[in-house]
């Protein structure tokens, strides 16, 4: 019962919320005090957050693969600018975020006089807490300071609808309050599909991975506060232990194959899931194997990307003993360049991640291995993304948009050992058995050579930091290729948002190298550079402005505080 309820989650309230937040808004049925009569009701106004976990969706700037503002992948109509160059009259990430804190604080009071046990109202307590805890997390993410809003308002209640912008250390302290409560008060057993106490640990990771690196790195010149090395330590801390207790729990094993964990039809067997999303065939389903499946021109992975994909001794680019050229002069039955040799002496997650032959946007190919024989692909950068197609999939089910219904992973076992591993590498306290029980059993899945805690330098290290972070940081990139936009917010707290600007980093803009194939290419629409490399969208650049570690408040948000003699102000850089 539990997954079906996650995998058809029915939307148990619509309440407007002002800005969102800011209008109280008329109650439903669903509020009122008949409503909120026993632990069931209460149970089934708590599935409706299901709904804000995304899974694969249909198409968005955040999810899985359609999310290309990172230096991974280029394409999917358009090389992607910033998200925002200019102040917006509104922002949904906003409207939305105060959305879901106002169901939060409206079923943690209603639910006060609901009759139920100590334990019950504990667990569903927890259960509002984390995912208040979630939107205070993506708010500041994204705006920095935010008004904190603790509890259900009123229309009466003007000093706290109209509260000022808090500190985003103060809101980041109470998300770990929250996350706190949730670990201890959600029911701790073992539920790949619903709430979990499991679940709050890896939500809790993750959240202070973030916190104590951004508050590592941080620079004041560029409009946050300055670096807190103790501030930073103390989440560091915290990340490691959630991340800690989620390994040492033997219902949690690593998945045999890679690539399986993402584009299995059921995920019910598999392990490694904390929590993931069930799809259900002509029922609850996504888009994202038709877009990787298309004639329309895919997000292909950069250059930049490829070259961050180790060999098999273990060694990049720059060091490897093996032949390190990413030129094929291999065509295959079709007449596309074949680059099946250049995967071999690589990371085998980039083989379970892109395609055995290169298809630019103006070049078509059909048949090509282990892909259906009825799809014709083409990929912005030349290299198509394979990582989330199935062949479990009928062809009707395949390739075409809202019949997908791959499972998708949302907390996983793999995830929490990169948290684990950087979290100790961060904390200047990483030992080789740390490495061991983390990042080197993701490298043994695929038989990789071990990570050492002294590793090697690579020339390409351009973030300034040790070696092993650097690796922790490569190895987090090649695991969670194309997942959930976290490249982009892992750029964003280790504070390397310039790596996205394609001037000072060309590589973001350059795709498979196709000199050996040349003729075969149509110059009208596929242009490449003098080494033979493609150019990804020639005529779009993206430049870095430091105002980017902040998205810009709605103007519609601060006209509403002014209209009512409050003052809002704008993030900097954006004014």
């Amino acid at each position: 019962m539990k997954r079906v309820l996650f995998s058809i989650a029915t939307l148990a309230l619509a309440l407007v919320s002002c800005n969102k937040m800011l209008d109280k808004g008329p109650l439903d049925s669903f509020a009122d005090s008949n409503y909120w009569s026993t632990e069931s009701s209460v149970e089934y106004y708590a599935n409706s957050f299901y709904n804000d976990f995304l899974g694969y969706g249909i198409s968005t700037v955040n999810g899985t693969y359609f999310a290309t503002l990172n230096d991974n992948q280029a394409g999917y109509g358009g090389f992607r600018d910033w998200q925002y160059n200019d102040v917006k009259v509104s922002n949904s990430a906003w409207n939305d975020a105060y959305t879901e804190i106002r169901r939060a604080n409206i079923m943690l009071n209603r639910m006060e006089g609901v009759e139920m046990s100590d334990e019950a109202r504990g667990h569903w307590q927890g259960v509002a807490r984390m995912m208040r805890a979630l939107q205070y997390y993506d708010l500041v993410r994204r705006f920095g300071d935010v008004p904190l809003i603790k509890q259900e308002l009123q229309v009466a209640d003007k000093d706290l609808v109209f509260g000022p912008r808090v500190d985003r250390d103060e809101v980041m302290d109470y998300v770990l309050e929250d996350l706190d409560f949730a670990v201890s008060h959600i029911y701790d057993k073992v539920n790949r599909t619903a709430w979990s106490a499991d679940m709050a640990r890896a939500i809790k990771a993750e959240v202070c991975l973030y916190e104590g690196t951004y508050c590592k790195y941080r620079v004041a010149a560029d409009g946050q506060k300055a670096p807190d090395a103790t501030r930073a330590n103390k989440y560091l801390t915290e990340a490691k232990n959630a991340a800690s207790a989620i390994m040492s729990n033997s219902a949690y094993v690593l998945n045999d194959s890679y690539q399986a964990n993402f584009n299995s039809i059921d995920l019910a067997g598999n392990k490694e899931m904390i929590l993931y999303k069930h799809y259900v065939k002509d029922v609850l389903a996504h888009s994202l194997p038709d877009y990787t499946c298309s004639s329309s021109s895919q997000a292909g992975i950069t250059k930049d990307a490829f070259d961050a994909y180790l060999f098999t001794d273990g060694k990049p680019k720059a060091t490897t003993s093996l032949n390190a050229t990413d030129i094929s002069s291999t065509l295959n039955a079709a007449g596309n360049i074949d680059i099946s040799g250049l995967l071999a002496v690589r990371d085998p997650r980039l083989s379970a991640s892109v395609d055995k032959a290169i298809f630019p946007s103006s070049h078509t190919w059909k048949g090509r291995l282990g892909r259906s024989d009825d799809v014709e692909m083409t990929s912005a950068s030349g290299y198509g993304i394979f990582k989330y197609d199935s062949d479990g999939l009928a062809i009707g089910y395949r390739v075409e948009t809202g019949k997908n219904y791959t499972d998708a992973p949302l907390y996983w076992l793999a995830v929490v050992y990169l948290e684990y591993a950087e979290a100790c590498a961060e904390l200047g306290s990483c030992t080789q058995a740390d490495l061991d029980k983390s990042v080197n059993k993701l490298r043994a899945r695929v038989a990789m050579p071990d990570m050492t805690v002294s590793p090697a330098a690579d020339p390409a290290n351009n973030m300034g930091v040790s070696n092993l972070i650097w690796e922790i940081r490569r190895e987090r990139r090649v695991e969670l290729m194309y997942d959930y936009n976290y490249r982009f917010w892992d750029l964003m707290r280790w504070h390397q948002l310039d790596k996205l600007d394609t001037k000072l980093n060309p590589n973001i803009k350059l795709g498979a190298n196709i000199k050996n194939d040349v003729v075969a290419m149509d110059a009208q629409k596929v242009s490449w550079n003098a080494e033979g490399y493609l150019i990804i969208y020639p005529d779009n650049d993206r430049t870095y402005d430091k105002k980017y570690y902040f998205y810009p408040v709605p103007t519609s948000q601060i006209s509403i505080y002014e209209a009512n003699g409050y003052k809002f102000t704008q993030n900097p850089g954006w004014e």
